[in-house]
């Protein structure tokens, strides 16, 4: 039957070619017009595949060179050759071939004055401009001018025509040549007058196709620098600026307004950012001779392109396109499989065999127990004994209600499949109040700030006393807060040293511990080591007071129709109206005098120079608008999206407009209903110490502000991006804290570390803590080892003690990624607790765990690099032991394990992914990689444990924010560079991952549509401690007390995982992308989506039949006032049945089969 059809079609369409019958070419036309008139585009590609373009172009040229012209033939020719062409991709090269853009061009001469065949010819000059080398030689012979002879002023006579006329225009001057051309000949100043015109008297707004046309002109035509400089000249801006404001309270009028606003953003005048230098503030003298060369590697997975081609790149070949390709995979097996040679000398190996006391250790305390063991053991039965999120077995399943925090096995209540669910916010806590005492404190504080006492002996002025920041300036808040009791009038005078302060005495005697595993205390002896670039002398206030996760999750944030475009107007009015900006510098880094002086009247307050923070210059726009600069990351120019500030002085219920301005990232998960994070001091002392997402009218797009020349190399692309959102502070001259994620800095950490070792239970947990080395700004990065007391001393459970296999983790390499903190903290909590689960967990494993990797970028407020200006999770392959201490000693440690033969079964590096959803794997794989790449891979030569798949399987029943389609196992040449890769390849570690957490939420399962917080973060934490008993259990000989064991702790979680999966069946579907934004993500992109509407608009027109007298009012019929009314967008045209002069010729059997067979296939 396909051979009868292709046999049939090119009977048909060679006898087109041949024939000089008048009826029987007819006949074929209407046989082919029917034929494509029905279903998709798929049966125009199969006539195509055929010789379709090449058979009408011939049966054109011959019926080109008749006299008179027959408009009978031309016109079904015509329309045909416009659907077909539109679809061939190559049509513009056929069109030249055939020497056809003469005669296409002398047919539209011909019919100026005949304004049905030249609508047709109109048509199919606009498929041939398509092709830009063809637009190009149409330009050169005069189309141009051709087109302007038919495009008239508002007029209610021939619309159709110059519809077409038009849509012709805007295909050629996609030709940057033809921009040119017209731009020197004054027509950009014409189509502004002409648009000027349409808009100006379609009131009823019954020509939107023909006002968008002229729009589409125009953004062509600025495409190029030229066009955009006379674009300005011409008052461009303030005219479409005008326009667009007429047409926002039209909804209908969308084409307009977007195609408008794209047009404005782009011919905004290009400007640098208002800063001296985009170099960061802060510099670091590095050692000997080395120089910071920031890299412009994207993140682990973080992947992202460079985006469009920028207008202002005036090509050559403008015919060009460029495909993006998947060259960044390795298809070279022996690069793949290859094992490279130790990167240091192996004798300095040994100095790592301390880093390893489990091994050497004699565990003489088994038979004595110390005098402050047994203190010890007596405070720590006042403390919390489980993690803040206690996840007992029955509740780490995937369950439906996941939502509802906090549950615990015996109060989860009724069946979850009803509906009215809910569980106790505060069900899992102690009731009695976690009491310090202030002699143990004392002791820990002095222990923990052992670590750095000689670092504070080099360096005298680094030993300091830190201040609590000022708190909000209200003596009646702090009169009701305190002092409910007094009637007398006080005047407190907040902030002050730390030591010295009434206030802070009484915020301390307040807190009372109401933040579990967090004491400010602990915290301040830790902050007062740290040390940084700018030297802080100010503790931010939640770091200080702690987090306390609130009692629910909530939704992402539903996006409000054309935010954007407001966004970008609102820039644009700047421009237009430059005397309503105020322009005033009200915070900036870069000059010390501002950061400390009082804000002026009716004016924010910012301050940013505390532990993590980020931000360098604010500048007060508009009353209640602020734009904001971010600090770039130390000893570079680059790495902008972190940020973290105080603010204060603010009015209640003001919606005030926060402007990041340098964000460098093409597109971000604040596009997509994630919202940043905000701290309020008065809410937290009233006893509401919490994080809480906050925000509304966000979004991400591209500004116009461009990197300067010097800087070029080391950005991704030429432009920065602004994040905009707006925020009504809860309280009147408040204290808040504003930042990208939820925030955990470096004395966070510390002061954790030492809370959990004065929390655990020493007999049953082992734990070390050292220092893995002093980073590049002399601060310790810690090494934990956390495995299980052996039983006894005796030799099997002094054996088996020794013999646990190793699993090796570390985190925050970024320190924007405090997701990833967040992550692990959840895993040491539950790592330490007291759950069942834990304690088998230690008795399978030793773990050595490195919380923080960058120190120094944390605490300096960097987004991605450590002080030496480098990534450093692209240093792994060969790190510096002076620039990368951390990296240098971590991969020694590694070398080390695998040297006495105790790789570790599990390697995972912790971090956070700006793009995408869900939390995921990446791990590394021969075959997936070389089928990913379409490599023949011979299996019975390369073969590979696919072991590495069962950890994510695993993560993907028992953690609700996992999810296993989002994981990738592909080894690119690009990530060759990171922990991932290079502990898979040079120490073997078959399960060697890079864990992803969202900053946003999950698209699948109970998490599905709220924003992932804290809670959330650290259950993750403790569900990949799950994962990891459950593959012991799978992957390792356990003995029969081992198996007996899990089997009785995990028989609840896999009942309540199968229950949760029944529900959340629709979990194992995942998108690789992200689904379309409710407007375009960038105003000054140029997006496929202006092709796609072109086809189907111009098949709209050719559809419609055409049967009207020339010189007859066209848009006859049409209600005078109408507005946006469905005829008018089809284009307001009357129109009849075709002419019924053709008469019916009968066709062979090969005709009608192909006929037939059309009707009969899929469409």
């Amino acid at each position: 039957m396909a051979e009868q059809e292709a046999s049939g079609l090119q009977v048909l369409l060679s006898t087109l070619q041949s024939s000089c019958d008048k009826d029987v070419i007819l006949n074929i036309l209407s046989v082919l017009t029917d034929l494509l008139s029905l279903g998709t585009g798929r049966r125009i590609q199969y006539v195509i595949s055929k010789g379709g373009s090449e058979a009408l172009l011939q049966a054109l040229s011959a019926a080109a060179r008749t006299e008179p012209p027959d408009h009978s033939t031309l016109l079904p020719l015509l329309r045909l050759l416009a659907r077909v062409g539109q679809r061939d991709r190559k049509f513009g090269l056929k069109v030249q071939k055939a020497e056809a853009t003469d005669i296409i061009l002398s047919l539209t001469r011909r019919n100026l004055d005949h304004h049905l065949p030249l609508t047709h010819c109109l048509w199919v000059l606009r498929v041939c401009a398509s092709n830009v080398t063809t637009g190009t030689m149409l330009g050169i012979n005069g189309a141009m001018e051709l087109l302007f002879k038919v495009i008239t002023p508002y007029s209610k006579r021939h619309v159709r025509t110059v519809r077409a006329a038009i849509g012709a225009l805007a295909a050629l001057l996609k030709s940057k040549s033809n921009s040119r051309r017209a731009v020197n000949r004054g027509y950009l100043g014409g189509l502004l007058r002409l648009y000027q015109d349409w808009h100006r008297n379609d009131v009823s707004n019954n020509y939107i196709y023909i006002r968008r046309g002229l729009l589409l002109c125009l953004k062509y035509i600025t495409n190029i620098q030229l066009g955009r400089e006379t674009f300005l000249g011409s008052k461009g801006m303030e005219i479409l600026f005008t326009s667009v404001q007429d047409c926002l309270s039209c909804k209908n009028l969308d084409p307009i307004i977007t195609t408008a606003t794209q047009i404005l953003r782009k011919c905004y005048p290009k400007e640098h950012l208002p800063v001296a230098t985009v170099s960061s503030s802060y510099s670091f003298p590095l050692p000997g001779n080395a120089k910071a060369e920031p890299p412009c590697e994207e993140s682990e997975g973080d992947y992202e392109s460079d985006g469009e081609e920028e207008a202002e790149k005036d090509l050559d070949n403008e015919d060009g396109e460029s495909k993006e390709e998947d060259y960044d995979l390795e298809t070279d097996v022996n690069k793949l499989r290859s094992k490279p040679v130790l990167d240091r000398p192996e004798e300095d190996l040994g100095q790592y065999e301390a880093m390893c006391p489990e091994l050497s250790h004699n565990f003489q305390e088994l038979e004595l127990e110390s005098e402050e063991e047994k203190s010890l053991k007596d405070r720590t039965e006042s403390l919390p004994s489980a993690p803040s999120h206690f996840i007992p077995s029955a509740t780490s399943a995937k369950h439906p209600n996941c939502r509802w925090r906090n549950q615990s096995v015996t109060e989860m209540g009724p069946d979850p499949d009803e509906q009215d669910f809910k569980v106790p916010l505060q069900s899992w806590r102690k009731k009695e109040e976690c009491r310090w005492d202030q002699n143990d404190e004392k002791r820990v504080i002095a222990e923990a700030t052992q670590d750095t006492d000689s670092c504070e002996e080099e360096d005298a002025a680094r030993s300091r006393v830190l201040a609590l920041r000022p708190l909000p300036k209200d003596a009646a808040w702090y009169k009701k807060l305190f002092y409910p009791h007094c009637e007398a009038s006080i005047n407190p005078s907040p902030g002050g040293r730390l030591e010295s302060s009434d206030i802070v005495r009484n915020l301390l005697e307040k807190h009372q511990g109401d933040v579990l595993f967090h004491s400010p205390r602990f915290y301040t002896a830790r902050a007062k080591c740290v040390k940084s670039i700018p030297g802080y002398r100010d503790l931010a206030f939640p770091d200080f007071w702690g987090h306390q996760p609130p009692p629910h999750s909530k939704p992402m944030l539903e996006r409000k129709q054309g935010v954007q475009r407001d966004k970008v107007l609102d820039d644009v009015r700047r421009l237009i109206q430059p005397g309503d900006v105020i322009g005033r510098t009200v915070f900036d880094l870069d000059e010390p005098s501002s950061c400390s002086s009082p804000g002026a009247p009716d004016c924010l307050t910012f301050f940013s120079k505390f532990e993590s923070g980020n931000l360098r210059k604010a500048i007060q726009v508009r009353e209640f608008e602020y734009d904001l600069i971010m600090n770039a990351d130390v000893n570079s120019n680059q790495h902008h999206q972190w940020f973290y500030f105080e603010v204060r002085d603010m009015k209640l219920a003001v919606p005030y407009r926060f402007n990041i301005i340098n964000c460098e990232k093409f597109n971000s998960q604040f596009n997509y209903g994630m919202q940043p994070v905000m701290y309020s001091v008065k809410e937290a002392v009233q006893g509401r110490p919490r994080w809480i997402r906050a925000g509304h009218d966000i979004c991400y797009y591209k500004n116009h502000y461009h990197c300067r020349a010097t800087t070029g190399g080391g950005m991704r692309g030429k432009f920065y991006y602004t994040l905009t959102f707006s925020i009504k502070f809860p309280h009147k001259d408040d204290v808040c804290y504003l930042a990208y994620h939820y925030p955990y800095t470096y004395s966070t950490m510390m002061s954790h570390l030492d809370i959990l070792e004065q929390n655990r239970n020493p007999k049953k947990v082992y734990w070390r803590q050292q220092t893995l080395c002093q980073t590049l700004g002399g601060n310790p990065c810690p090494l934990l080892t956390i495995t299980a007391m052996p039983e006894s001393k005796k030799r099997n459970d002094l054996e088996q003690f020794c013999n646990r296999p190793y699993v090796f983790l570390t985190a925050r390499v970024h320190p924007g990624e405090s997701n990833a903190s967040w992550v692990m903290k959840g895993t040491l909590e539950f790592l330490v607790s007291s759950d069942p689960i834990a304690d088998l967990l230690r008795k399978c494993f030793i773990f050595k765990i490195v919380p923080m990797l960058n120190p120094d970028g944390v605490i300096n407020g960097n987004y991605r690099c450590s002080l030496s200006g480098h990534d450093l999770n692209r240093q792994w392959m060969t790190p510096n032991s002076q620039l990368h201490p951390t990296i240098y000693h971590a991969k020694g440690l590694l070398y080390y394990l695998c040297s006495i033969g105790r790789a570790p079964l599990v390697f995972c590096d912790y971090h956070g992914h700006s793009q995408k959803k869900n939390v995921f794997l990446y791990g590394c794989s021969i075959k997936e990689t070389l089928w990913q790449a379409g490599c023949m891979v011979d299996t019975a030569v390369i073969t590979e444990d696919v072991g590495y798949r069962t950890l994510p399987k695993i993560l993907d029943k028992v953690a609700p924010a996992f999810v296993m389609n989002s994981c990738s196992f592909l080894v690119e040449k690009s990530r060759e560079s990171t922990a991932r890769v290079v502990v898979w390849k040079e120490m073997g570690v078959l399960r060697s991952y890079t864990m992803e957490s969202t900053y946003c939420s999950c698209s699948h399962g109970p998490y599905k549509g709220l924003q992932l917080g804290t809670q959330e973060l650290e259950e993750m934490g403790s569900k990949f401690c799950l994962g990891l008993l459950i593959l012991h259990l799978k992957s390792l000989p356990c003995s029969k007390e081992v198996m007996a064991q899990a089997a009785l702790l995990l028989d609840l979680e896999e009942e309540i995982t199968d229950r949760a999966q029944r529900r959340c069946s629709n979990s194992s579907l995942e998108s690789d992308d992200e689904p379309p934004c409710v407007e375009e993500i960038d105003y000054n992109t140029d997006t496929i989506s202006d092709c796609e509407e072109d086809f189907s608009e111009l098949d709209q027109e050719i559809q419609e039949p055409l049967s009207w007298v020339e010189g007859e009012r066209e848009d006859e019929g049409v209600t005078t006032g109408q507005t946006c009314s469905s005829r008018a967008l089809r284009g307001l045209y009357i129109s009849s049945q075709p002419a019924s002069n053709s008469t019916a010729l009968p066709l062979g059997s090969a005709a009608l089969g192909l006929y037939n067979g059309f009707k009969s296939s899929p469409v």
